[in-house]
């Protein structure tokens, strides 16, 4: 009984979370999304879900104490989530100038980050001005597994089928059907990417 009355009450606690997270989001967005975690939305740019996208994971880590993270910036960004992709916990997705587009059917773990820019320049002079020729878009196909702790920069192309190992930072091209891991990210092994 005592643990169903925890259950019961921890669901009520991320309920007021995940509204009070709506309510500080100020980005629109198209399309239907199962909330799980809270999920703040921000930016001038779109940001639309297919069908069946999953935000949050239960039991997970950070399922209490953090949140995702998604903003289109500008007003020509755009961040777009394919047909049945699950994202778990903490993910963090920022279109600066450009597009990050995640194909369907992919698996996302937790604390993934996902840039399409340098957000500023390396020069004292450069470090408050966003521009967009520091910005590429960053293409994710379908059927990718992304592993926790992944960092993915702008101008990434990861192929169809293709694995990202846990904690790697990807700068490059990643082919299909392949597991890539490291920093740099680079291929370890090709895998089959029939079902």
């Amino acid at each position: 009984m005592k643990n169903r009355i925890s259950s019961l009450v921890f669901i009520i606690l991320q309920r007021i979370r995940t509204k009070f997270y709506d309510a500080l989001s100020t980005g629109h967005s198209k399309g239907r999304v199962t909330k799980i975690q809270p999920v703040l939305i921000l930016g001038d740019g779109n940001i639309e879900f297919e069908k069946n996208v999953k935000l949050g994971y239960f039991p997970s880590p950070f399922f209490f104490n953090g949140y995702i993270h998604i903003e289109a910036r500008g007003k020509i960004s755009s961040i777009r989530f394919g047909e049945a992709t699950h994202v778990n916990n903490n993910f963090v997705a920022i279109a600066d100038h450009s597009s990050i587009t995640i194909g369907k059917r992919c698996f996302i773990g937790t604390n993934v980050e996902i840039y399409d820019s340098d957000f500023h320049g390396i020069k004292i002079s450069d470090r408050r001005t966003s521009s967009p020729d520091r910005a590429r878009p960053v293409v994710i196909g379908d059927d990718v597994f992304i592993g926790s702790n992944v960092k993915i920069m702008k101008g990434v192309k990861i192929g169809v089928g293709s694995v990202v190992a846990n904690g790697s930072i990807v700068v490059g091209e990643i082919p299909p059907g392949v597991i890539a891991g490291g920093n740099p990210a680079r291929v370890l092994k090709a895998i089959s990417t029939s079902a």
